[in-house]
């Protein structure tokens, strides 16, 4: 049976930013001055009152348009961002109190992975390696196997990352996240940008991983077909709170009436009004 890991309970984090011009920013300069000079603010609610609770060997997906709240929430856990309240555990750790402990059995793939963009692929991946302990020797011998099993041409690992596309240099993110054996594995939005080839090979990477090791992973999309192929159980995210959860199946019976077939999309313009498809990148 499988047992919680993942703890999030009541998260909250509020960002302050200066009031945008009112009248759709139709002022005078001293207009716009006086505005700016009262430095008034307004509470931005990033994330509002999120719980969820995650198993071992699942692979939990947040579903949801841009600003909606879903890197900011990948941020909380991986401990790049504080909490104003709430707590995250895993494994019983605190992920705050025990930070140094948490790091460990964690890594994070984002939407907009950094490199060293004048260093070829296998340099980069050899600095990351290095620096959790491992062996250049070691870190090159599983950088490989790795990004073979994503449809990545390991001749061209001595190639600067500047040189090689958007998709080759995700494929090398995924590859650094998991030399170091997360036990906690974050994607945010691992697949926004790629072309259909590269998609499909980090889709299907992500699902081998759940099969053949014990990790949590978290990922972040708003790509349908992509949530309701990979993910055991979904939370639709809007306004930075969880307005549903549930597996694909469960969410689209909260919307089918009378035996209708519905997807996932149905359900998310649904209970959101927000059409995906129209959320441009």
């Amino acid at each position: 049976m499988m047992t919680n890991t993942l703890v999030v309970d009541r998260l909250v984090k509020h960002f302050h930013r200066k009031k945008p011009y009112p009248n759709n920013g139709k002022l005078t300069f001293p207009q716009k001055i006086n505005h700016r000079l009262k430095n008034e603010k307004e509470v931005v609610k990033a994330v509002d009152d999120v719980s969820f609770r995650v198993a071992m060997g699942e692979i939990y997906g947040i579903l949801g348009a841009n600003g909606s709240g879903k890197s900011t929430l990948i941020r909380l856990i991986s401990t790049l961002l504080l909490p104003d309240s709430g707590e995250i555990s895993f494994f019983g750790y605190d992920v705050v109190k025990d930070s140094f402990k948490f790091r460990q059995m964690i890594n994070r793939v984002s939407v907009e992975a950094s490199f060293f963009k004048r260093l070829s692929s296998e340099e980069n991946l050899v600095y990351a390696a290095r620096l959790y302990g491992l062996s250049a020797r070691e870190a090159r011998e599983k950088a490989e196997k790795i990004l073979v099993r994503l449809g990545f041409d390991s001749t061209r690992m001595d190639e600067m990352m500047e040189d090689l596309s958007r998709g080759m240099q995700q494929k090398i993110a995924i590859a650094r996240a998991l030399l170091t054996s997360p036990i906690l594995l974050l994607l945010d939005e691992p697949t926004t940008g790629l072309d259909p080839k590269s998609k499909r090979d980090v889709q299907r990477f992500i699902s081998e991983i759940r099969e053949d090791n014990d990790v949590v992973v978290l990922l972040t999309t708003h790509d349908m077909v992509e949530a309701e192929t990979l993910c055991d159980h979904i939370a639709i995210i809007d306004n930075g709170k969880f307005i549903a959860t549930g597996t694909p199946k469960e969410l689209k019976a909260q919307v089918s009436t009378q035996g209708d077939q519905v997807t996932l999309e149905d359900v998310f313009i649904e209970l959101t009004g927000t059409d995906l498809a129209e959320d441009v990148e």
